[in-house]
């Protein structure tokens, strides 16, 4: 049940994002990880099942890609009002998506990464995988930019910096934060779900 759920969820999202989106080039950029993460959760859901705390949080993501895709992230009418309430300068929507890039990959790696038995000790296990997340943050800026020399004309709406210089490092912070946050407030409940995966 919590599979066609989740699936039902994704597809219905994915469809709306998809429909009408303020520019397919980047509709396409920005959605792209969770048309790859649909994929791969699809191609390893036999042998590599998740705990639910996984799944319900990488559809989270894929939710924020796919709203971020329709609207571009520097338009999500919601943010626009929210900054209007807080007076903010800018539409905080990329802000939210990058701290979930910290956030969601930080329990992905977790997982992994545990049940792997990949890396012995607690204190080096999150060490890394918080220097992963900050590496997968910093690798996204570059392309990122790699894409705002290659395109030109469409660069601004793929960036969304509004004119905030210090953009790409707030962003980086924010998935630092979100990875340290993830790790310090799921990992018991993490815990006890792989505990009933494995029986």
């Amino acid at each position: 049940m919590m599979r066609i759920l989740w699936v039902a969820t994704y597809m219905t999202v994915l469809v709306w994002s998809v429909t009408y989106p303020k520019d397919l080039f980047i509709w396409f950029l920005e959605v792209l990880p969770a048309l790859v993460g649909g994929l791969l959760l699809a191609l390893t859901i036999k042998k590599f099942p998740l705990t639910p705390l996984l799944y319900l949080l990488i559809l989270g993501h894929c939710v924020i890609l796919m709203v971020g895709g329709h609207y571009t992230y520097a338009e999500v009418p919601l943010f626009d009002r929210i900054s209007e309430w807080f007076g903010w300068s800018r539409n905080n929507y990329d802000k939210l998506g990058h701290f979930a890039q910290g956030f969601v990959p930080a329990m992905v790696a977790r997982e992994i990464v545990i049940r792997r038995n990949i890396i012995n000790g607690a204190g080096w296990r999150d060490f890394l995988i918080v220097s992963l997340c900050l590496g997968i943050s910093a690798f996204y800026e570059l392309i990122e930019w790699w894409v705002a020399v290659l395109t030109g004309q469409s660069a601004e709406a793929f960036l969304g910096t509004q004119g905030y210089a210090w953009d790409t490092q707030s962003d980086m912070a924010l998935a630092l934060a979100g990875a340290i946050l993830a790790l310090v407030c799921l990992g018991r409940r993490h815990d006890r779900q792989l505990i009933r995966l494995k029986g």
